[in-house]
């Protein structure tokens, strides 16, 4: 855990989050909470985290997810140097599809 980050403050978000049940329960809080810049640039580094998984070279990641570079590097560094929430959200999400698709 980051340090930096915890604090009473975004433990309160964090539980907001924790609450959600459905899409559209997201895009409803989400929308309230965040700006659509904001959303939207989640969003964008979110893909660009699951590109870099799947090894893809940056010239397709910014063709993809129109990214800069700076950014898709600070995702990288995420990706290497963090502490596994890219990693762990992924194989959740895999998981999910796959037992999605056995049902």
């Amino acid at each position: 855990m980051n340090s930096k980050l915890k604090e009473d403050s975004v433990d309160f978000l964090f539980k907001a989050i924790l609450t959600l049940n459905t899409m559209e329960e997201c895009y409803s809080f989400f929308e309230d909470l965040c700006t659509v810049p904001e959303i939207k640039a989640m969003s964008q580094r979110l893909v660009v985290a699951h590109m870099l998984s799947e090894k893809k070279v940056y010239s397709d990641i910014v063709n993809n997810t129109g990214a800069s570079t700076a950014t898709i590097s600070r995702v990288n560094r995420s990706l290497n140097y963090g502490c596994d929430g890219y990693e762990m959200v992924f194989k959740r999400i895999a998981e999910q599809e796959a037992k999605g698709k056995a049902e």
